[in-house]
């Protein structure tokens, strides 16, 4: 019995970790406040874990997920009408929504591939600025200082390699493996 424990955990553990970004950026297109966001993630992620027994191997974990989701949203919203912090958006409007990111998941994952690829093309001294700019979250000042720079020089950088991954990702085809 315990290994049997053991091996959903350790299955919950890899599909969690396989689908939390896309989950992250699901909850916060439908919830743009941080902490509001941040509060149904953590959330959702409890109900996944709770009712994971119902999940059936083989099928998508990440529309499960979204749906987990898409419930502690409207769930949220209702509250917070209850509460007179009116949201101006209808339950429908949500629902619309969900259903427009579930019709885009493949392309976004192909845009996702393609950007990867023109990452991989970057000269190393690129890629360390993007690193510092969107993976360690650093001002334009602190990756200055970092690359010795000054803060317009390095502004005028990173808006040129932007652009190089704009025009590369506008070239590139989609990898066989993508489709």
């Amino acid at each position: 019995m315990a290994s049997s424990t053991n091996d959903s955990t350790e299955s919950f553990i890899r599909l969690i970790g396989q689908h939390e970004r896309m989950l992250s950026a699901f909850v916060m297109t439908m919830l743009p406040n941080l902490n509001d966001s941040d509060d149904i993630l953590q959330e959702t992620k409890i109900a996944l874990w709770q009712s994971f027994g119902s999940f059936k191997p083989g099928t998508d974990f990440g529309a499960w997920a979204r749906q987990a989701a898409m419930y502690r949203i409207l769930d949220f919203r209702k509250r917070m009408a209850r509460e007179k912090l009116r949201f101006g958006v209808s339950e429908e409007c949500y629902i619309a929504l969900a259903k427009q990111y579930e019709d885009n998941t493949d392309s976004r994952a192909e845009t996702l591939g393609k950007l990867a690829g023109c990452l991989a093309r970057l000269p190393d001294d690129q890629k360390k600025v993007i690193q510092m700019r969107y993976m360690e979250k650093l001002d334009i000042q602190q990756i200055a200082d970092n690359c010795e720079r000054t803060h317009s020089a390095t502004y005028r950088l990173l808006s040129r390699i932007r652009l190089s991954l704009r025009k590369c990702m506008s070239y590139q085809v989609p990898s066989p493996a993508a489709s």
